[in-house]
């Protein structure tokens, strides 16, 4: 007989602490971040660290220029205005993401316009990239999202047809591959996140620009200060305060970057983690019905992010809406010691901003002299981003230190809860 339901009163499969944080902290990392406090004169220690992140990281995807910013939504609107995006220029944009990837578009006065994402793989339809593509249109943005690459060579080659950039948002696909090639150097520019949750992180909040064009690492720099190209440390032995051009204050801080530094060294071992925790968990959720678990293409090397399952009530012979047996699941594991939920309810089009069109305000940029079109924000555009949210959600334990006997407690789990259909359906919902 099956074990009550922990929603119901019963014992849960994972006991308190089971599961352990991300970012995995090492004595090597804690030594890289008091070396930095140590120093009598920090201003070295800023541009050691700036500059180390930057070859470090321009060193391992193999680009010729990295810029660190204070975050992966700063890093994208470098990337942005880099490519030389203007007010009122079109940015095409998958419809689910995080709404940074938007917000680094409204940043430089352009348009988000959105299309709608590939079944089973999350990413950018390539399919729908010219029914999208105008006379104001620019550039194509694809995300790698949840680690998982987008089908780039087919959105390359649209683009290319087409005359527009290529800005890649590697915001969770730090060493993640595409055919062999790392993801951020396929484009004509990227933008990494360093935020705490991220596959590289500086444990807090963070950013890397990255490109291999001159012109467009240049244009960047000057966005990262101000408008001006200055030497972390070496402020007031050569800054001119001369400023060419518009710019933010989007400089990362020191210890954060040498945090950064140290958790490269091991980027690509914790994703050879990941995965391998990744694949267990699919291996044994395999043959429980109503879940189903990622399916990640051919060429396509996944870093794992996130992971995360579908589900399918109609196989258990249920007469729900998969949101609603969602959203029950998700409260039954739960209960489990599972670490599961979403980062993102409705599709980014569904977002307010979108709806109104308020912008900056008085319709801007929508309204702006700069603009002539009319884009459309209707979610029912987007169908495929809809059924996603509407049955998907995020398992958050499979990066390391945990490993494998925890994800056969999390497939234990769910083998308990979804094997108990009726159960499941008594679970009071608030």
């Amino acid at each position: 007989m099956a074990s009550k339901l922990a929603a119901l009163g019963g014992d849960p499969i994972l006991a308190p602490g089971s599961v352990r944080p991300w970012p995995h902290i090492t004595d090597e990392d804690r030594r890289a971040v008091a070396e930095t406090v140590a120093v009598e004169d920090l201003g070295q220690k800023r541009q050691e660290n700036e500059e180390g992140l930057a070859a470090d990281f321009a060193a391992y995807l193999g680009v010729k220029h990295v810029v660190p910013v204070n975050s992966g939504t700063a890093a994208l609107h470098c990337a942005v205005g880099g490519c030389g995006i203007l007010p009122g220029d079109e940015v095409i944009c998958p419809a689910f993401t995080y709404w940074a990837t938007a917000a680094a578009v409204l940043h430089h006065n352009a348009i988000p316009v959105f299309v709608d994402i590939e079944p089973e793989t999350w990413t950018m339809d390539p399919a729908r990239l010219e029914g999208a593509i105008t006379e104001r249109t620019r550039a194509i943005m694809p995300v790698h999202i949840h680690g998982m690459p987008a089908d780039m060579d087919p959105i390359v080659d649209v683009a290319k047809r087409h005359g527009l950039k290529v800005i890649e948002d590697c915001a969770q696909s730090h060493g993640a591959r595409y055919k062999g090639r790392l993801t951020g150097t396929i484009g004509d520019a990227a933008g990494f996140s360093l935020q705490a949750s991220k596959l590289l992180t500086t444990g807090s909040y963070g950013g890397l620009f990255a490109t291999d064009d001159d012109a467009i690492a240049h244009h960047a720099r000057l966005m990262q200060y101000l408008g001006e190209v200055v030497t972390p440390g070496r402020e007031r032995a050569e800054q001119k305060y001369i400023h060419y051009g518009m710019g933010w204050m989007y400089r990362g801080d020191v210890f954060g970057q040498a945090f950064a530094r140290s958790q490269l060294k091991r980027l690509d071992s914790n994703n050879d983690l990941r995965r391998r925790n990744a694949d267990l968990l699919s291996e044994l959720l395999a043959p429980i019905p109503g879940v189903t678990t990622p399916v990640v293409p051919e060429g396509r090397g996944m870093a794992y992010y996130s992971y995360t399952v579908s589900f399918r009530p109609d196989q258990l012979g249920l007469d729900v809406s998969p949101e609603e047996f969602r959203g029950r699941a998700e409260r039954a594991l739960g209960a489990e010691g599972v670490p599961v939920g979403r980062w993102q309810a409705i599709p980014v089009p569904s977002q307010d901003i979108f709806q109104t069109k308020g912008g900056y305000g008085r319709g801007c940029p929508w309204d702006c002299k700069h603009y002539s079109g009319n884009v459309s924000y209707d979610p029912a555009q987007f169908p495929v981003t809809l059924e996603f949210l509407r049955s998907h959600t995020y398992v958050h334990a499979v990066w390391p230190p945990n490993g494998p006997e925890l994800m056969r407690q999390i497939a234990n789990a769910f083998e308990k809860v979804l094997r108990q259909p009726e159960a499941l359906m008594q679970i009071e919902m608030g």
